[in-house]
């Protein structure tokens, strides 16, 4: 984890070396100047010296000028190398989940990839600054006021050990118990984000059935548990201050009674116990400022390792050594493919064997859960089978080079997702250097000109973020647009039609026939009018094919289509997941 994160330090390490250099310049001057103050006083001012006064008055105030003057460059060189860092893990993290396989991502909540990206960066990013000022401040203004002390009368310096030993055991009790709330708190973290991000983006179906305050429950819910916890924790560390004063004024006490002895036995100066008194302040605030390193190290130690975990995911699909870049048509070969989601979990499908011919159109239809989307995720790699293999343009998937195969097979998901940007924007998501006329022809094809060109703005019209300024057709219609303007091999609808009318429907199939030739097209639909005219059609159950055939002959061979085909023509319940299936194959 340690290395993963200090890898990413790169162009600025630099800045990251020179901040404990000047540092250690700004701590040097800062000790010294009490030790100058002790002369100030016993040669000047006591003595009556003001020629001693201005000497050590002038050294004071440019040790304090050099001081400040270190500490600013410090300050500067820490901002600069600990932002980079930010910056740098951001960019490791979400360059690695462009990579990411759909199983890849399973693993993670979207929630939790925010708050790595967001707080748990910020974390890091404030730890690291800790880490290149304080941690180097902190020891060395520690060791040298020590040295200072013991070189000043090396007795009345046993009071700073015992204090430290005092005020060291107290601190690292408290930071013990601290350490494991924060490890929780940012699970809690996760679960606030979960919460925020679920009712935002279901904000309407929020609405629509009345649910404000059944969110605002479970928002306050998540909230108190993690108010809860970081009151347990911050109650902890609000103990510091209490102890360290404790400690801080015995010691100026003890220093007090002992030194007043000292100076009455002329074994100690005024100016010298004066320079030990702030010493005292320095040492303790140094330990103060050790303990506060460690809570905040502690608390990133847990972001660190989200982060590594991100940063060092290895996607479980990739290129081959020799990958083959070009796709030769559009067939496609599924061959005793057996999938599941994970290692040792039930299968999705099973014992799939298909062939389709290059430009074929084939249908889909199926029951939830009976494997149609696992079926199309396989064609374009979204996912790797877990036995067997499945072939496009004769060619085993896992043979290809993932983008041009991508490129090849264009997916259009149930969920129609839309970027902020204008429709032209969008569109070129297909294809980069599309001109206008071809998004226009495909937005044609797509049956989507129609209400474009109604638009205030046509083709520039400013897409809101997640499509929400357009209805669901009109985002389905646009991602269709959007997937031809690829001119892939393979298109890929999965019920990517549900929400426009049947009407509309029909007509974005028969422009993508008419105008489109040697597509392969598979089109999964709950509504067998949506794909009766395919050349085949699959019908799937509890992950098995259990036909493969034209609509007529289904009709007559397979008694589960002909079932659904006679409810949803009657119009009875056409619900595909109703149909008990035992009995009618």
């Amino acid at each position: 984890m340690i290395k993963t994160i200090f890898s990413q330090v790169k162009q600025y390490k630099t800045s990251a070396i020179l901040t404990p250099v000047w540092t250690t310049a700004e701590v040097i001057m800062g000790v010294l100047i009490p030790y100058v103050t002790a002369s100030l006083i016993d040669k000047g001012i006591n003595a009556g010296d003001m020629a001693g006064v201005y000497k050590y008055g002038g050294l004071m105030l440019l040790m304090a000028f050099m001081s400040t003057l270190f500490g600013i460059l410090a300050a500067r060189f820490a901002a600069y190398s600990s932002t980079g860092l930010a910056a740098n893990l951001r960019d490791a993290m979400y360059r690695n989940i462009q990579r990411f396989s759909f199983s890849d991502i399973d693993k993670y909540s979207t929630a939790g990839l925010v708050t790595r990206m967001t707080t748990d960066v910020s974390n890091i990013q404030g730890a690291f600054q800790m880490l290149l000022r304080i941690s180097f401040r902190a020891p060395l203004n520690l060791v040298f006021s020590l040295v200072m002390c013991f070189f000043i009368n090396s007795r009345l310096s046993l009071i700073f050990l015992v204090a430290m030993v005092i005020l060291s055991t107290c601190l690292t009790i408290l930071i013990g118990r601290a350490a494991k709330l924060f490890v929780q708190i940012f699970e809690k973290y996760d679960n606030l984000n979960g919460v925020i991000q679920e009712n935002i983006s279901g904000i309407r179906v929020v609405k629509a059935f009345v649910r404000e305050e059944h969110e605002l429950s479970k928002f306050d819910k998540a909230a108190l548990s993690l108010y809860n916890l970081n009151i347990r924790a911050e109650s902890l560390m609000a103990l510091n201050h209490p102890i360290m004063n404790l400690v801080v004024y015995g010691s100026i006490i003890a220093l007090s009674w002992f030194g007043a002895h000292y100076i009455v036995g002329w074994s100690l100066t005024t100016g010298q116990l004066t320079s030990l008194f702030t010493y005292i302040m320095t040492v303790m605030t140094s330990l103060m400022m050790l303990s506060m390193i460690f809570v905040q190290l502690t608390q990133s130690a847990a972001s660190g390792k989200r982060i590594a975990d991100v940063i060092d995911e290895e996607p479980d699909m990739y290129d081959p050594e020799d990958p083959i870049k070009d796709v030769k048509d559009g067939s496609i070969d599924f061959e005793n493919v057996c999938f599941a989601y994970s290692k040792g979990g039930d299968y999705a499908l099973e014992g799939v064997n298909l062939h389709i011919n290059a430009g074929e159109t084939i249908g889909v239809i199926g029951g939830t859960g009976s494997g149609k989307s696992s079926l199309v995720f396989l064609i374009s790699r979204l996912y790797d089978v877990s036995e067997g293999c499945v072939k496009v343009g004769g060619v085993d998937v896992r043979s290809y080079e993932m983008e041009a195969l991508r490129q090849q097979v264009a997916v259009v998901l149930q969920k129609s997702t839309l970027f902020s940007g204008t429709i032209l924007e969008n569109l070129r998501w297909g294809r980069e250097d599309a001109t206008d006329e071809e998004c226009i022809e495909a937005c044609r094809q797509a049956c989507a000109d129609e209400f474009i060109e109604q638009m205030p703005e046509g083709y520039n019209t400013y897409i809101e973020q997640g499509g929400t300024n357009v209805s669901g057709g009109q985002r389905q219609r646009l991602c269709i647009a959007r997937a031809l303007l690829k001119r892939p091999k393979v298109l890929i609808l999965d019920d990517s039609t549900s929400a426009v009318d049947t009407a509309t429907d029909s007509h974005i199939r028969k422009a993508i026939s008419s105008r489109i030739e040697g597509l392969t097209k598979v089109i999964i639909s709950q509504r067998i009018l949506s794909i009766k005219d395919a050349d085949r059609i699959i019908v799937m159950d509890d992950g098995k094919v259990v036909a493969f055939d034209t609509h007529e002959n289904l009709l007559s061979s397979c008694g589960i289509y002909r079932d659904i085909y006679d409810m949803q023509t009657s119009g009875g319940e056409a619900d595909f997941d109703k149909h008990n299936t035992e009995g009618t194959k």
